[in-house]
């Protein structure tokens, strides 16, 4: 009979980390991500990271590079080994050392209103309509959407509470009449069907104790958006794109936009005015201008002497 795997040791310095960790309430997926990143790290030298030097970091963002590793993924492992040196081991001259990978910043893909409406109602089912109208409506993360609760739902003060969103931050969303009529399509559906339990998950799982997966929520859109015959590429994190947008052509101002977006930053917000087709078709171009004052002069002849 073979025998069971054995799961992996924990290293003092392993366990001094996550003890780090635990102590500032990092989140889950961020805490497994850190130690992926410092086990990637650890195998390069092939040494425990305690023992490093500053030529095994210069090294070890070269190998990356060299072999074609995304930016994203550096950028990660450079948060990672500056929590790792900065505060387990305490040695910030290591942390210095790291070097971000720059990104290039793409535009949003955008819907155009009608694109969402189509998009909407394509979508497989009340449930999947709300949830991607929450994204749309509110202008939500998909991980938003999925850990909505029905008492997240403020009918009284029209708002949406959200909870330890993006950033471990807690914030309130606009909910607008249209959604809210929505919603409880929703939950009158749910209820119908016996699937909300009360103070549950607005969008339940496949287990009704467990929140809709995000991929759920991907698969949901991809197949809304090839029912509805867009051909962009649409996911739900092109809704809240969309919601920017379209606020921001309605002449909302940005900062608005930041703070119904939950955006530290204004100029994360106002990237949108990249994207915002009635603002751009709102300017009167220079050339247009010329021409115009060309034409005038034409009409009324040349002046007097």
């Amino acid at each position: 009979m073979g025998t069971q795997p054995t799961e992996r040791p924990f290293t003092p310095l392993r366990q001094r980390t996550l003890d780090d960790m635990a102590m500032r309430a990092m989140h889950a997926r961020t805490k497994h991500d850190y130690v992926r990143h410092v086990r990637a790290f650890a195998s390069f030298p092939g040494r425990s990271p305690d023992t490093a030097t500053a030529e095994d970091v210069r090294r070890f963002q070269l190998h990356q590079r060299e072999h074609g590793v995304s930016e994203s993924v550096i950028n990660g492992s450079v948060s990672a080994l500056h929590f790792l040196f900065d505060v387990t081991l305490e040695r910030p001259d290591l942390s210095r050392k790291l070097v971000l990978a720059h990104r290039p910043r793409k535009l949003p893909d955008v819907l155009s209103v009608d694109e969402v409406a189509r998009l909407l109602e394509a979508a497989p089912g009340i449930k999947y309509r709300a949830a991607l109208g929450v994204a749309y409506g509110a202008g939500l993360h998909v991980s938003e959407v999925a850990h909505l609760k029905a008492d997240d739902i403020d009918s009284k003060r029209m708002l949406i509470r959200i909870e330890e969103g993006k950033g471990r931050k807690d914030r309130n969303a606009m909910l607008s009449p249209q959604l809210l009529e929505l919603l409880r399509l929703r939950w009158r559906e749910g209820k119908r069907r016996s699937v909300l339990l009360p103070h549950g998950w607005l969008f339940p799982g496949r287990s009704y104790t467990d929140p809709i997966s995000t991929r759920q929520l991907h698969r949901a859109v991809c197949e809304a958006a090839e029912a509805a015959g867009i051909r962009k590429r649409v996911s739900p994190h092109t809704l809240r794109h969309s919601f920017a947008t379209h606020l921001l052509e309605q002449d909302v101002n940005s900062r608005v936009i930041q703070v119904l977006l939950g955006h530290s930053k204004l100029e994360t917000a106002a990237l949108y005015t990249k994207v915002a087709t009635r603002t751009i078709h709102a300017v009167t171009g220079p050339l247009d201008r010329l021409m115009a004052l060309m034409e005038g002069q034409e009409r009324t002849g040349p002046p007097a002497g």
